[in-house]
């Protein structure tokens, strides 16, 4: 698959995604992402992103600043 962006070529790879949600920076790490090898522009497949905004709504709910986590361990 070509990059959207600079249709460079599309790699699987885990990332780390960081939203900041006003309350608190979420940073949830290894998530399964499609980077491109050129641009190092970041996709996440459907239902990749999906469950990154359940995790964020979640993360909503919490009284810290930060949010650490792991996504391999929140979906297994």
């Amino acid at each position: 698959m070509d990059c959207l962006m600079c249709k460079g070529l599309i790699e699987d790879k885990q990332t780390t995604f960081m939203v900041d949600l006003g309350n608190c920076i979420l940073i949830v790490k290894n998530v399964p992402s499609q980077v491109c090898s050129q641009c190092g522009e970041t996709s996440y497949a459907d239902n990749i992103a999906s469950q990154l905004e359940k995790i964020a709504d979640e993360a909503k709910k919490t009284l810290s600043e930060i949010t650490v986590i792991n996504y391999a361990a929140r979906v297994a």
